[in-house]
């Protein structure tokens, strides 16, 4: 793995080490209550009602990036489920109920108070519900109730027109169903739920990402990128599972401020840096090398992906009156920008052109239904946007199909050809 070039990435991982340690001793020592829930959850509630909450995805990555996503896996399909079955979202469930779930990480997850989900594809149901068997956890499911237009260009919109954007009847359906998430959050925590406290995080959040797009603009404007890919993503992601708090506005800032720096100094986090890459889709997370793996011989630097572009377009929100209804904005359409056409293939060409971008690598993940079937329309717009597009058929977590010399040969084919256009 390259060596890390900015003091602030130290520091995110250490910090999301510490919240982690912190967390288990809440959980072991004091009996705290915790969740389990996708990364699409209203991660702002539970901090509110003081509830810590692990994403699944954020945990999967994890189990991935520790080389043990391949036991886990084989012992779920040797349990009886299906080989096609979403690898990103059963991964954890996997690494806490199959096998010898003492070699997880840490030690492994211990029993939340709550599993929670969005049901946005057709396996969470099943997986979350047979997690909350096994733990005898509570478990809410959310529904996720379609969008009835689609106007263009909305991250233009998503700020301060978020009303118009994201129609009133779905919002307030959002609404009456964090509801009764925030019901069970109540009597989990023994705290009422407040109001102001919610709109005070939401300002937090707001500021936080507020630096996050100053770096992001300091990356698009500089000769150079002054950051790779893959450091972006650890001080992102270090801060949206715990976004709007102290640590995670201050990391923000941190980050902000070395990136800026770099940039203004003239300092380039690849000098021989030719072509500009994006990366469409989530992390390699058991092959980060492959983000670098093409400076030296093509120049080929990695300095797009969605983690650090999405949060300010995704969740800064103005207009904070009814902070409830703000945050049922920031949740009802994730999918939508993120993964369906046209609104995450028109981002994302848009994201290309900000960013000078040369070509682009997208994942078409295994068994990940939504974000897969999205995906070939992101790769139509950004050929006919003119960018070339290297597909990666592979997936997120599982590295047992993966063959890296192979990818990184027909990888390099690709850039040979791109480097002489």
């Amino acid at each position: 793995m390259a060596q890390k070039q900015l003091t602030s990435t130290i520091a995110a991982s250490e910090g999301q080490k510490a919240w982690f340690a912190s967390l288990r001793d809440r959980v072991f020592e004091t009996r705290a209550a915790y969740a389990i829930g996708q990364a699409d959850m209203p991660f702002e509630l539970f901090q509110t009602m003081d509830v810590p909450m692990v994403s699944n995805q954020w945990w999967a990555a994890v189990v991935s990036a520790k080389r043990l996503a391949p036991y886990y896996l084989d012992k779920l399909n040797e349990a009886g489920f299906h080989k096609g079955l979403c690898r990103y979202c059963s991964l954890s469930m996997a690494s806490t109920v199959l096998g010898d779930t003492s070699q997880a990480p840490w030690g492994g997850l211990p029993k939340p108070a709550l599993l929670a989900a969005r049901l946005t594809c057709d396996c969470v149901q099943r997986v979350f519900e047979t997690w909350a068997v096994h733990f005898g956890a509570e478990l809410i499911l959310l529904d996720a109730p379609a969008a009835t237009h689609l106007p263009p260009r909305w991250w233009e919109q998503s700020r301060h027109h978020w009303r118009e954007l994201f129609e009133d009847h779905r919002l307030q359906f959002m609404v009456r169903q964090f509801e009764r998430l925030i019901a069970s959050l109540e009597r989990i925590s023994g705290r009422k739920f407040d109001p102001d406290r919610l709109r005070t995080l939401m300002e937090q959040v707001n500021r936080q990402e507020e630096y996050f797009e100053e770096a992001k603009l300091a990356i698009c404007n500089a000769p150079k990128t002054p950051v790779r890919m893959h450091e972006q993503i650890t001080n992102v992601m270090a801060a949206q599972w715990q976004r709007g708090s102290d640590w995670a506005v201050s990391q923000a800032k941190a980050f902000r401020d070395e990136v800026v720096s770099r940039a203004e100094q003239g300092i380039a986090a690849c000098p021989n840096e030719r072509l500009r890459i994006m990366w469409v889709g989530a992390g390699l997370w058991y092959d980060l090398d492959f983000y670098t793996a093409f400076e030296e011989s093509h120049g080929a630097v990695f300095v797009w992906s969605m983690y650090l572009a999405f949060g300010p377009d995704g969740y800064i929100r103005y207009g904070l009156d009814d902070p409830l209804l703000a945050l049922a904005s920031r949740t009802v359409s994730m999918n939508e920008q993120l993964h369906n056409p046209p609104w995450a293939n028109e981002w994302i060409v848009e994201q290309a052109r900000s960013h000078r971008i040369d070509a682009a690598f997208v994942l078409t993940p295994l068994g990940t239904r939504p974000s897969a079937t999205g995906t070939r329309f992101v790769e139509i717009a950004l050929e006919e946007a003119g960018i070339p597009v290297f597909s990666v058929h592979a997936d997120m977590v599982d590295a047992r199909l993966w063959d890296a010399k192979k990818m990184r040969r027909d990888a390099s084919r690709f850039l040979d050809q791109v480097g002489r256009r």
